[in-house]
C-alpha cells in the first residue's frame, strides 16, 4: 500500500496494490500493521455503505463533539469525494483537498477526525463505502453547505441533487463564528 501526501496534515490518499488477472483481482483494503506504519488510525468502529444515483452529492458532514475519522473508498461507480479541514488551531483551517475515487482506482482517502466530509457521485450506482473511528451521534450531527462561498470547493456537477437536510447546512462563516473565530 502506498500513502499519498495531500498537503493538509493527516488527511492520506492511500493507493492499495492491486493483484490482477483474468480472473479478477485481490487486495488488501484494511491491515493493521499497514496502516501503523504509514501512521494511518488502525482503530474502527463502524462501518458505513451508500449508493448514489448520478448527480447526489452527501456533505458536507461532521459529528461535533464526538468526531468522527473516516477510511473511505469507492466499490462501484465513481465520486468525486472532498475533506476540508476544520481543526481549530490547525495550520491548514479552512482548506479542502478533493479527488476522483473509483472502483476502477481502487484509491482509499483517510479523512481524520475534526473535518467536514462530502461527495458527489458522478455516475449511477455508486457505492461508496466507509469505516468510522466513532460510532455515528445524532445529536452531533452537523455541516457546511457544499456550496459555500467562501471555501469555493471546485466541485465537478452543477446543480447535484442534496437532502433536504444537507440544505439547511450553514456556512463555513457561521461555522467559524459558532467557534469564536
Amino acid at each position: 500500500m502506498k500513502a499519498i501526501e495531500t498537503g493538509i496534515e493527516g488527511l492520506v490518499v492511500l493507493e492499495p496494490t492491486v493483484f490482477g488477472d483474468a480472473r479478477g483481482f485481490f487486495m488488501e483494503t484494511y491491515n493493521e500493521r499497514v496502516f501503523k506504519d504509514l501512521g494511518v488510525p488502525t482503530h474502527f468502529v463502524q462501518d458505513n455503505h451508500s449508493r448514489s444515483a448520478k448527480g447526489i452529492l452527501r456533505g458536507l458532514h461532521l459529528q461535533d463533539p464526538n468526531p468522527q475519522g473516516k477510511l473511505v473508498r469507492v466499490v462501484n461507480g465513481a465520486a468525486w469525494d472532498v475533506a476540508v479541514d476544520l481543526r481549530v488551531g490547525s495550520k491548514t483551517f479552512g482548506q479542502w483537498y478533493g479527488l476522483e475515487l473509483t472502483a476502477d482506482n481502487k484509491r482509499m482517502m483517510y479523512v481524520p477526525e475534526g473535518f467536514g466530509h462530502g461527495f458527489c457521485s458522478l455516475v449511477d450506482n455508486t457505492d461508496f463505502v466507509y469505516k468510522c473511528t466513532a460510532l455515528y451521534a445524532p445529536a452531533d450531527e452537523g455541516g457546511i453547505r457544499w456550496d459555500d462561498e467562501e471555501l469555493d470547493i471546485a466541485w465537478p456537477i452543477k446543480g447535484p441533487l442534496v437532502s433536504a437536510k444537507d440544505a439547511k447546512l450553514g456556512s463555513f462563516s457561521e461555522f467559524r463564528r459558532a467557534r469564536g473565530l
